[in-house]
This record gives C-alpha cells, structure tokens and sequence, in this order.
C-alpha cells in the first residue's frame, strides 16, 4: 500500500522552481517510492547498479546525454563525476524539474550539490512515516509502547514485517554497507558498540568524552562516529537555546535518535510489555515526540529550528521550536495519567521568555488532553496539533 507522504507537496514545489531537485535521508524512509510516484513519467537509473554506475562514472557526458529531457538518479552520491557536468546542462537549460537526485548519505550527496549546484538545487529531507502517515495507512498502534517498539520506517508496516528481525538485519545493513563507504572503521564490534552507547543517551546531554571513554576509543573517534551517524541520518543533536551568548545556561547538545524503533532494538527491548516498565520508555516516548517535531519541519522543507532550555537548577524545557518572532516550548511525558508538576518548567519558561513565548504543550502517553492552566495538555495521538503550531502552513 502506498501512503501519500507529507513531503510531497515541498517535493512537487521545489520541482516547479529549481532544475535540480535532491532528496535525501535515511535508507528504507521511502525516498524511492517517493520520487518514483511523483515523477512516473520520467526515467529511472539505480547508481548502485554497478553497469549503471561504471557508465556514469567512465563517461558522465555520454550517460546524461540519454537523458536530456531528464531523470531520476537514485543514490546519486554512487557517481559523484556526474554533479559538474549536471550544472553545465542546468546552466543552458534551466527547466525545473529535469534532474530528481536521491540519496542516502549527506556527505557524498550534499557536499557534491553544494560545490557544484549550490543555487540550482532544492535540498529536501525524507524521513520515515510520521504519525498521521501512519494512521493514514491504518496501522496506527493502540500504545504508545507499541509504537516506540515498532517504529516508523515503512517496512515495518507496509509489508507487516517483525520489527526485531527487521531492524536487527538494518542495523547489519547500515553497518556493512554505510559505514564502511563513509569511514575507515577497523574493528566493527567497536563501532556496534558506540552506536548502542549512543541509544542509552537518547534524551540525554551528550558528553563526547564521557561515551568515547564507555566505548573504549578515542574523543577524535567518537567525534567522528557521530558525524558518520548524523550523516547517514540515525541521529540527531538538539542545542540549547539562548538568546544573549554571554548568558547561556547549557553548553553540551542532547543526543536523539531519528527513529525510536532503532533505538528501542539496540537497547534490547524486543516488546511493548517490556518497555511499559522500562527506565528508558520515558527517552524512548522524547525520542519519538522530538522526531514528529523534525518531521513536522522538514515535510514542509524547513530547517527543523528545534533547541531545548535547561536552567542551572537543572529545570529544563525538553523541545523550544523557534518561529521566528516566537518560540513554541513542548514538554514530553510517557505517563498515561497527567500530573500538575509537568507544567512546572514550562510556567518557569514562559514567565521568563515573556512575549517571545508561544503556546506551550505537554504531548504525553495519556488518551484525554485538557487546558490545565493555560497549557495544552495533548495526548499522543493528538500530536498533529503540536505540529500544526510549530509547522504552520
């Protein structure tokens, strides 16, 4: 079953104005399915087919000339010799819409777009199904555990396949293939290893030092680790936010993984059972919340603008969604039952942001919201109009 994706109104924009348009973002998040619908009429190419890729690389003018009209080159960080000899054709013919690139890996795609199309090249993001693709598709879980054990790559659900096997042979997957084109990593168990340090930190301030020293490897390494996960979009870091620098209050970014699934696997938590009484259902359910919030930005092709706020008391505001003129804060609860000390930071925040201050939200595990105190306390399924404040059409 094919789900209409968020992102394809921003896909079908950016195609109208620019002649070059990328999209990137995990593998398995549907970008193929994605641009393969939206621009049926054109051709397809696979760059990880090696017939396909030996072409494009031994002879980039020849390849693009079978393509004049257009096509979409799928994984197009494969061929990187092809990006200059695309901006001489956008240059004498800049008809929007020609060249549909995907890809799975920011350094290669990207860093090829920004040197050689900057200008001429709408840059999008797909990430997996958000909770209203979800539902859309009739797959919408009873619990919330249900759905932080499942996650929300498409495979899972459109092809009803067991989230365990499924992510178990991801992770093997991404390890062999991703990593190996992105970094030189000698020992893999090593690298497995960071990767699950970096799921027991999902919601947590991250201390580079502190997770390579856990791992056993160097700081220069677990930085550049953590770039390979960023890149390859697994994780994610949420800044603090402020407003004067010389009064910043929190200095270390957070650490969240793109998929709470993902996540929920590498920790070990094979069920919704098991998680309810989990120490990590609390980060897995903020995972989940901060990445519907990403979602929600990215799917209308804005940079996600998310930061958090954690005072010296250590009182914190898990998500501020700035929107310019406001910032919108949002706080992140697994219990089902609402309790009034959740408002706490929140009331702390407002009254110190004053004007700046958006409506604030609670997004917990609970079925009934409510207006406790002038905060939307919003159940979990409601999610869609914390989106809405902080995606605004």
């Amino acid at each position: 079953m094919n789900v209409d994706r968020d992102l394809s109104q921003a896909v079908l924009s950016a195609a109208g104005e620019y002649p070059v348009v990328t999209l990137t973002g995990p593998r398995q998040s549907g970008k193929t399915t994605l641009v393969r619908g939206l621009f049926a009429d054109r051709p397809y190419v696979l760059l990880e087919d090696p017939d396909h890729r030996r072409l494009a690389t031994e002879d980039p003018r020849g390849f693009l000339s079978r393509y004049s009209d257009g096509v979409v080159l799928d994984e197009a960080q494969r061929a990187p010799e092809l990006f200059s000899y695309l901006q001489g054709l956008v240059d004498d013919d800049p008809t929007p819409g020609r060249f549909i690139l995907t890809g799975s890996q920011q350094f290669g795609l990207l860093s090829g777009v920004t040197q050689s199309l900057a200008g001429r090249a709408a840059m999008m993001v797909l990430l997996p199904f958000n909770l209203r693709e979800l539902e859309s598709g009739g797959w919408l879980p009873d619990r919330p555990e249900e759905l932080l054990i499942q996650g929300l790559y498409p495979p899972v659900h459109d092809r009803g396949m067991s989230p365990s096997r499924w992510y178990g042979n991801y992770v093997q997957a991404y390890i062999e293939r991703d990593v190996r084109q992105l970094v030189n990593v000698r020992d893999m168990n090593a690298f497995e290893l960071f990767l699950r340090m970096c799921a027991g930190r999902c919601g947590q301030l991250l201390s580079l030092t502190g997770l390579a020293n856990d791992c056993g490897i160097t700081h220069n390494t677990a930085r550049s680790w953590l770039s390979v996960l960023e890149a390859s979009y697994v994780v994610r870091t949420l800044n603090p936010h402020y407003q004067n620098v010389s009064k910043r209050l929190m200095k270390s970014p957070k650490l969240y993984f793109l998929d709470p699934g993902l996540a929920a696997w590498l920790l070990g938590i094979r069920s919704a059972d098991q998680l309810a009484v989990h120490p990590m259902r609390g980060p897995l359910f903020e995972t989940w919340v901060f990445s519907e919030l990403v979602k929600a930005r990215c799917n209308r092709g804005d940079p996600p603008n998310l930061y958090f706020w954690r005072d010296r008391s250590g009182l914190e505001v898990d998500f501020l969604a700035d929107l310019g003129m406001t910032l919108v804060p949002i706080e992140a609860k697994s219990g089902a039952t609402f309790v009034s000390e959740w408002l706490q930071p929140l009331q702390r925040w407002t009254d110190l942001a004053g004007d700046s201050a958006g409506q604030a939200f609670v997004v917990f595990g609970g079925a009934e919201g409510g207006r406790p105190r002038g905060i939307d306390a919003v159940p979990w399924r409601g999610i869609s109009r914390v989106l809405d404040a902080v995606a605004p059409c």
